[in-house]
């Protein structure tokens, strides 16, 4: 099993920036496809970006791309978030997941295990 803690979050105007952290512990994180998804109230929980066990491939949600990067460093068992140009309606709360598929995913329920959440706010 794997335990991820999700970090970074905070409150932002619009157009800024921030970095979200994803710290794993119990198993390496390179056994897993890593993703992150996001849940603004009364919404469903969507995914953002994924990326291969090695750092590849990566894919993107159309409304985050260009705008947000994910990377993972193995050595540090973390998974990132780079997120710029925010805008209001990034607002959510970010989950970081793992996936022990050979494919990324971009559904929730594929994924094994998750963090709490960290908490982002777009002020406009």
């Amino acid at each position: 099993q794997v335990q991820l803690v999700e970090s970074g979050g905070g409150l932002v105007q619009a157009g800024g920036s921030l970095r979200l952290s994803c710290a794993a512990s119990g198993s390496i994180i390179s056994n897993y496809n890593m993703g992150w998804f996001r849940q603004a109230p009364g919404k469903e929980r969507d995914f953002v970006a994924g990326i291969g066990r090695s750092g590849g491939p990566t894919t993107y949600a159309k409304s985050v791309k260009g705008r947000f990067t994910i990377a993972r460093d193995n050595a540090k068992n973390t998974v990132y978030l780079q997120m710029n140009n925010l805008k209001p309606e990034d607002t959510a709360v970010y989950y970081c997941a793992a996936d022990l598929d050979v494919i990324i995913r971009s559904t929730s329920g594929n994924y094994d295990y998750w963090g709490q959440g960290t908490q982002v706010t777009v002020s406009s």
